[in-house]
């Protein structure tokens, strides 16, 4: 296990920077590990890489029992003593197959210092150290009270935001870091990889931004995924799966050949297909982020970003340096926003799942509908985009290998005008007239409200949760509408 200390110094820091530095990287090692169940006090446990999964397991230092002995629960308590705590070692060994679903619901468990079921909200900043000069330990500020849920200073780690990356760790199945929004992930990365080039098509707009802000900074040139065999190593091929706002997905095995032949980073932005729809680190992506205020967060009332990590680049310390970086961008995630979460992946599986169904369904009328131009699909739509009918990717079958677990709820459709595509948001009922997507309500947007390069012809969809019929029977109803406006 690397330690804080073998981190070298900053080149051309000065003393006090490499004093405050290695304050910062000790209070990110030894938090965050203690936060994943993988140090009691000072002592390392032999723990599940990602809990719950069948993961390499290393061995640290200390084996330890299947639940640690803890005489009280808390200094001077008056509370009955617990003498058996769960740790994640308890909770693999016991039920080593959990599936994805009961991940969602007991990654955490283990890291409750309480015995409340549901966690609590922790909005404090700073965290006492102990009273008794005795126990003071220079740089470390562990608590008997919580062993797995001790903190410093929330800048570095809170409660709520390091619960939230214990569950995201097993979902995933792989390190995860957590931010404050989808772009300060994609910041991260760009931050971390620091490429000469990247290359990169269409995909979400503010990215584009980011990565215009680099090349004035440091001349980043950007170049299209057409232009790929043009990179080099240290280079950064950047790509959105399934594709915003078309909902279309891209070829990952083709961009990993790309990227190892290059000796470039392949990184993918999968925030329209989160677990277990696909995997793109298991198809070869050095790092992959998602928007965590869509799918993940899945209310639309959260703001949170996510960068997973390959195991390979976790060895080679990325990991370490994206949380050494994220404190002093100051791009952590609040602690509101972390309880959020929390409660956002128990329901993970079932959200995701349920939107996956009713966009086939919903995808699949339309594009029947086209069939007939006679019908009112045919009168007023002329085209449906969709990963689960595009056509090529389905007969060349690594569609399927991509994306065995269903297909993102985003799509687009264009209608026969611009009246048409301004008009028809206000004609429905079910689908709320928004921008964003990935929430459990079903989402219509004129996409010429928020992006002014956008065809003004396009209408971009984001299905929720509600039944299928009834999604149908509004857009119906809606088409229905237009066409009696128009006569």
């Amino acid at each position: 296990m690397a330690s804080w200390r073998n981190v070298p110094p900053v080149v051309g820091e000065s003393d006090g920077h490499r004093i405050a530095m290695g304050w910062v990287r000790r209070c990110i090692c030894m938090n965050y590990m203690r936060a994943l169940g993988l140090t009691l006090g000072r002592k390392w446990l032999k723990c599940t890489v990602a809990p719950f999964t069948n993961a390499e397991i290393f061995q640290a230092k200390l084996s330890a029992p299947l639940f640690n002995n803890i005489s009280t629960m808390g200094t001077n308590s008056t509370r009955e003593t617990d003498k058996f705590v769960l740790t994640a070692n308890a909770l693999h060994k016991a039920l080593p197959k959990f599936h994805f679903s009961t991940q969602a619901i007991h990654a955490d468990d283990f890291v409750s210092p309480h015995r409340a079921i549901a966690p609590a909200m922790h909005p404090a900043v700073n965290y006492r150290y102990t009273r008794d000069p005795d126990q003071l330990v220079e740089m470390e500020n562990d608590d008997p009270n919580a062993p797995f849920d001790s903190h410093v200073y929330s800048r570095y780690t809170a409660p709520n935001s390091n619960r939230f990356e214990v569950i995201l760790k097993t979902l995933f199945g792989y390190s995860t870091v957590s931010y404050a929004s989808g772009l300060a992930a994609f910041n991260s990365m760009l931050i971390l990889v620091n490429p000469k080039k990247i290359f990169i098509t269409d995909g979400y707009h503010g990215v584009h931004g980011i990565i215009d802000i680099m090349h004035k900074l440091n001349g980043l040139q950007k170049l299209s995924l057409d232009d790929i065999d043009q990179a080099g190593p240290g280079d950064m091929i950047h790509v959105e799966t399934p594709l915003n706002p078309t909902g279309e997905a891209r070829n990952l095995a083709f961009f990993k050949e790309k990227a190892r032949a290059a000796g470039a980073i392949l990184t993918v932005d999968a925030t329209l297909a989160p677990p277990p729809l696909q995997d793109p680190i298991q198809l070869g992506a050095d790092l992959v982020m998602h928007s965590g205020t869509k799918y993940i967060g899945g209310h639309s009332d959260m703001l949170c970003g996510i960068v997973v990590i390959h195991p390979d680049r976790v060895q080679e310390g990325w990991e370490k340096t994206l949380r050494e970086e994220r404190q002093v961008l100051g791009n952590v995630m609040g602690s509101l926003e972390g309880w959020l979460g929390i409660r956002s992946l128990r329901t993970l599986f079932l959200r995701v799942t349920q939107q996956s169904r009713n966009v086939q369904g919903v995808v699949a009328w339309l594009h029947k509908g086209l069939e007939d131009r006679n019908s009112v699909i045919g009168r007023t739509v002329t085209k449906v985009t969709h990963s689960s009918i595009q056509k090529d990717a389905l007969d060349e079958g690594w569609l399927q290998k991509q994306m065995p677990g269903g297909h993102g709820s985003l799509f687009s459709i264009w209608l026969k005008s611009r009246e048409f595509a301004k008009r028809l948001p206000s004609k429905l009922y079910i689908f709320q007239h928004a921008a964003s997507l990935g929430g459990v309500e079903s989402l219509c947007e004129w996409r010429a409200m928020s992006s002014e390069d956008e065809d003004p012809l396009l209408l971009r969809f984001s299905l929720g949760v509600e039944d299928l019929e009834d999604l149908k029977a509004d857009l119906l109803q809606g088409l229905e509408a237009l066409l009696a406006e128009d006569s």
